[in-house]
């Protein structure tokens, strides 16, 4: 329940974990910095999947399966790669138990040592890229267009539900193209696929633009991005999409004949995003009463609670709502009736609201008798009484506009939440508050990383929409020719 929940303003890390185990998304398993989703964050996450798979299927790419495992000299291949991910490997050095000779348990049989380790995968670059060598020959073979639903293991330390745990679930697009111009245009494409998500789905708005040099995904020759703001001020990267130019092509001797006839390496880009976006979707609406879920991705989108003393009036409101139930049903609406005869009503409403549902209705004898029914909305936490008649119309526009506002209230916040920088001083003060800055930055790795050990706040992004600017650098004071998003971040 939503009774005891610590507040944002007071203590925003415990608020959120609090949230995730109250409202029953997720909570810590036997396995250490591993987490388990449970039916409610469940449904919200296949929501979220629903409807990314339908824009992959839209821009033509198609589902398959790799292995959970990469053998050790497949990582290698691509030595930035590597390097970038070694430290967070999980690796496979035996492949069976025996019962132990001194006592009760099981040990590892030294005996059966592999021959090769294995990596639990940490992302499918080079299993994927070894595969594609037996499938790409001709340019008639691409574009490849590949996307695979997995989980992957990165090694984490400090875990936090959702945002960092060591086994996570994603997607993870691979594609391979005869020209460099069209893998270009595939990196931009799915960063458009994922901040119309964002945007449209999530209610979240999101900075579109590139990483940094220093920022890139290992292996890649760009990578671009998704920034989303929470509402403590922090920067939360919400996906992510690279141009890998031919560096897995080549590692992997991925060749085609192009329409020259000429032998060449083919082209290749990678995008990702994982259950993080579920904490964007908690961090970036939610309240000290719950969760506030946008209605797109609500598993439940309208609860009907029955108010009522015994059975005989049960039967009278579940009379009227039934028709009502199926009426929203028809038009597309998740809809709940609760009948159920384990918690009063008012345990119920408290219930719903700290879960996120966007729509309750409430309906007792004297609303019977009056022909109206209780209409109260998650996002503003305001009720009216509305009459019966077209209510189902009304709810679905009703709907409609708390996704809206949804958004526009998220919009909002990161407006008044941004701000214009020109000062060192005015830099160090600002990111104690939090917020998007925009300031400028001389372009090179070495303020880039003096600013981050100074304040802990890194380049977010390189925005797209970012206007020609002359200015000067505001740590080293250097030209510089446009402005960056700096931001703490999780």
């Amino acid at each position: 329940m939503s009774k005891g929940l610590p507040k944002r303003s007071e203590n925003y890390s415990e608020w959120y974990n609090e949230l995730v185990k109250r409202a029953d998304l997720a909570e810590n398993s036997a396995v250490r910095g591993c987490m388990v989703i449970k039916p409610y964050g469940y449904a919200i996450w296949e929501k979220m999947q629903r409807a990314l798979d339908d824009m992959f299927k839209a821009t033509g790419h198609q589902n398959a399966y790799f292995p959970l495992f990469v053998p050790k000299s497949f990582l290698e291949k691509e030595e930035e790669h590597a390097e970038g991910f070694a430290k967070e490997c999980a690796v496979v050095t035996h492949y069976r138990l025996k019962p132990n000779p001194d006592g009760k348990g099981l040990i590892v049989d030294p005996s059966a040592k592999l021959e090769e380790e294995l990596i639990v995968r940490p992302t499918s670059e080079a299993i994927i890229w070894n595969t594609y060598k037996n499938w790409i020959q001709s340019w008639r073979d691409l574009p490849l267009l590949i996307n695979q639903w997995a989980n992957v293991v990165r090694w984490e330390m400090r875990t936090r539900l959702f945002l960092r745990t060591a086994e996570f679930l994603w997607q993870e697009g691979h594609t391979a193209h005869a020209t460099a111009q069209e893998a270009i245009e595939e990196t931009n494409r799915m960063l458009g696929v994922y901040a119309a998500f964002a945007e449209e789905w999530m209610a979240m708005p999101v900075i579109k633009g590139a990483k940094t040099a220093s920022e890139r995904f290992a292996g890649a020759e760009e990578t671009l991005c998704i920034e989303a703001l929470m509402q403590d001020g922090r920067a939360l990267q919400s996906g992510t999409s690279h141009f890998l130019g031919q560096n897995f092509a080549k590692s992997f001797d991925v060749k085609f004949v192009n329409k020259e006839n000429q032998l060449e390496f083919a082209w290749a880009t990678s995008w990702g995003v994982s259950t993080r976006l579920m904490g964007a979707l908690i961090m970036a609406h939610s309240d000290d009463q719950g969760l506030v879920l946008p209605p797109k991705l609500a598993p439940i989108q309208v609860v009907i609670v029955p108010i009522y003393k015994g059975a005989e009036d049960l039967a009278k409101i579940s009379e009227k709502v039934n028709p009502l139930f199926e009426q929203l049903k028809a038009a597309g609406i998740s809809v709940k009736y609760d009948d159920s005869d384990n918690q009063r009503s008012g345990w119920k409403f408290a219930e719903y609201e700290l879960k996120g549902v966007p729509v309750r209705l409430g309906i007792g004898l004297r609303d019977l008798e009056n022909g109206t029914i209780e209409v109260a909305r998650r996002d503003t936490l305001t009720k009216e009484s509305r009459s019966l008649d077209g209510i189902a119309k009304y709810i679905k526009n009703l709907l409609d506009e708390i996704q809206s506002n949804i958004y526009q209230k998220a919009l909002t916040f990161r407006s008044e939440n941004t701000f214009a920088v020109d000062s060192w001083e005015d830099f160090k003060t600002q990111i104690e508050k939090g917020g998007f800055i925009l300031a400028h930055w001389d372009g090179t790795a070495e303020t880039e990383e003096k600013i981050k050990q100074e304040t802990k706040a890194t380049i977010r992004c390189i925005p797209f929409d970012a206007k020609a600017e002359e200015g000067t650098d505001v740590y080293s004071g250097k030209p510089s020719k446009q402005r960056v998003v700096f931001a703490r971040a999780y």
